[in-house]
């Protein structure tokens, strides 16, 4: 079994869509171990896309996914990365495959509804970042 750290994004908690991104993730045979609902500061926002603080959106990022609350998860099942990326869809919606999360839900390239680990080492920063042990079953 693999794990897989996910956020449901502010774009797609405003719009009511999380019920559906939840329903999508566990009809492809994902266990949902660990979930809240939060709201990240800017300064968490920072912490958590630092890899990316060199990049011109880095702000605009960082402003975004602290404008209002995410739902944060930990996705358990074989091959839970890749699958998981399968399921997002494209960063841009407009490449996005059909029927993922992505192509379905996404505003634009910004504000893309999810998040997801592209890599078992970013896993491993990204659901300490949000959990403790205790809160993963």
């Amino acid at each position: 079994m693999e794990r897989t750290f996910a956020i449901i994004k502010p774009d797609a908690v405003e719009r009511k869509l999380a019920g559906q991104i939840l329903a999508r993730i566990e009809e492809k045979g994902f266990n949902i171990v660990g979930m809240k609902k939060i709201q990240l500061t800017k300064k968490q926002a920072e912490g958590f896309y630092y890899v990316h603080s060199a990049r011109p959106f880095f702000n605009d990022l960082c402003a975004f996914m602290s404008r209002s609350p995410v739902i944060v998860l930990c996705l358990e099942k074989e091959n839970a990365i890749a699958d998981w990326r399968t399921l997002m869809g494209a960063t841009n919606p407009a490449n996005a495959e059909p029927g993922t999360i992505r192509k379905d839900f996404a505003v634009n390239i910004e504000e893309n509804s999810s998040h997801g680990s592209d890599a078992p080492e970013t896993a491993a920063f990204e659901i300490p970042y949000f959990f403790s042990a205790l809160e993963l079953v």
